[in-house]
């Protein structure tokens, strides 16, 4: 055999066998945070340093702010979301029984301002969006993750379970061939972490702005060579599903900053 054919053999044979990766146990999960440097940590930490709080505060504007032909505001219906909205980002995605399938909480605020603001739903990573889900997600800091409980939900979580396994794109590679096999490690000089999505929305410095955890997976998905899903694809929920099951427990940290 010529060793161009040993090769195509072998890379043959490296896509077609599943993928062996080993779940990291519960008690060894960390969060994005454990992989950062002390400078970029200290910028989390301090709100007066941390840049996602100004959306954050923009988000709080807009959750008092009536919208849409109804003239309401978000703390028309929820009130004070200091108390309304406690816990409710570490339970999305959620299953929406009116789509019978999961949504994140970005779509989950979509669907609130065209059903009860009667507003136009916000386009995807758009300052305003990712302001009110930092917003509504920061009332649940500290809180551990608590998605994926609803039975009508395993379908999806295993679909996402599926694509963090999947091989894709010219690398030939999975999530979980970094974020499961090789965090501490790193890669473009740059901490391979565990990939949990604690902090999310969060500032990027690379971005220079907040981001979505869609966002992020679709960097990930066009770093490996492969064609990214849309935004808001069925996919893309079912991942991030499958990623806060994952990091079930964990608490959250959002707006976190990520170099």
């Amino acid at each position: 055999m010529t060793t161009s054919r040993t090769i195509m053999l072998a890379a043959l044979l490296l896509i077609a066998v599943p993928l062996a990766a080993s779940e990291i146990p519960p008690d060894q999960r960390r969060s994005g945070y454990s992989f950062m440097t002390p400078e970029t940590r200290a910028i989390q930490d301090d709100d007066t340093a941390n840049p996602g709080m100004l959306s954050v505060l923009d988000g709080e504007a807009l959750w008092k702010k009536k919208m849409g032909a109804a003239d309401k505001a978000c703390a028309d219906c929820h009130d004070d979301a200091s108390t309304s909205m406690k816990g409710t980002a570490a339970r999305y995605p959620a299953f929406e029984p009116s789509l019978s399938r999961p949504v994140t909480l970005e779509q989950r605020i979509n669907l609130c301002r065209a059903n009860h603001q009667q507003a136009t739903p916000l386009p995807y990573e758009s300052h305003d969006l990712l302001a009110l889900t930092a917003f509504v997600a920061r009332q649940s800091l500290g809180m551990p993750i608590a998605a994926g409980d609803d039975p009508q939900l395993k379908p999806f979580i295993d679909r996402g379970h599926d694509l963090f396994l999947h091989r894709e794109g010219q690398l030939n590679l999975a999530c979980a061939n970094c974020h499961d096999d090789n965090f501490d490690k790193h890669l473009a000089g740059s901490a391979i972490t565990q990939g949990q999505p604690t902090g999310y929305p969060l500032y990027r410095l690379e971005w220079q702005s907040l981001g979505s955890l869609e966002r992020r997976l679709r960097g990930c998905i066009f770093g490996v060579r492969a064609q990214p899903y849309d935004y808001g694809a069925p996919e893309l929920v079912e991942l991030e599903l499958y990623l806060m099951v994952r990091a079930k427990g964990m608490p959250m940290e959002t707006p976190a900053v990520r170099p």
